[in-house]
C-alpha cells in the first residue's frame, strides 16, 4: 500500500505539472482524479471493476460534454446529473466521483466538444497503469525487510 500511496502522489503531481505547462491540457488535472486515487487504493477492487468505473467516468464526461456544448444552462446540468445517476445506479458502478466528473465540462469549458472526456480518458487510463505497476512492484518487494506488512499491537495508555 505505501508504494502505491507515493505513486498515486507522484502521478497526480505529473498530471497537474502536464496541465499547467502544456498549452491546451489544462482539462488532464481535475480534482476528482484523487478521488478516484483514493477510491481505488482503499477497497480491494478487482481490475474488471476498476475499468468498469473508469468507462462510467469517460460516459459521464461524455454526457456532460455534450450537454454543455449545446447549451451550458441549469437545465443542462440538471438532465446530466439525472443521466448519470440513473447509469450509476443501473451499471451499479459503485463510485460517486463519476457523478463529480460528469460536472468537469460546466466549469472547465472547452470549445473542442471531445477534449474533457479524452482528457478524463487520458488521466484515468495513467492513473490505473500506475497503479498497476505500483502493485506489481509492491509484490516484488514484499520480500524486502523494509516493505514487509507490519501489525504493530498498541497498548492502551491505562495501567491495567
Amino acid at each position: 500500500m505505501r508504494i502505491r500511496t507515493y505513486a498515486i502522489c507522484l502521478y497526480i503531481i505529473l498530471i497537474y505539472w502536464i496541465s499547467l505547462h502544456i498549452p491546451n491540457m489544462h482539462a488532464l488535472f481535475f480534482p476528482t482524479l484523487g478521488s478516484f486515487s483514493l477510491l481505488f487504493i482503499s477497497r480491494p477492487f478487482e481490475k474488471a471493476e476498476i475499468r468498469k468505473i473508469a468507462f462510467g467516468a469517460v460516459i459521464a464526461s461524455i454526457i456532460g460534454s455534450v450537454f454543455v456544448y449545446f447549451n451550458s444552462g441549469a437545465w443542462s446540468l440538471f438532465l446530466t446529473l439525472l443521466i448519470v445517476i440513473y447509469l450509476i445506479n443501473r451499471f451499479k458502478w459503485n463510485s460517486p466521483p463519476i457523478l463529480a466528473v460528469s460536472l468537469i465540462p460546466f466549469f472547465a469549458q472547452s470549445s473542442v466538444l471531445w477534449i474533457i472526456p479524452l482528457s478524463v480518458f487520458g488521466a484515468l487510463l495513467g492513473l490505473m497503469i500506475t497503479l498497476s505497476a505500483s502493485a506489481y512492484v509492491e509484490k516484488r518487494c514484499s520480500v524486502l525487510p523494509f516493505f514487509a506488512k507490519r501489525s504493530v499491537k498498541a497498548e492502551s495508555d491505562t495501567a491495567m
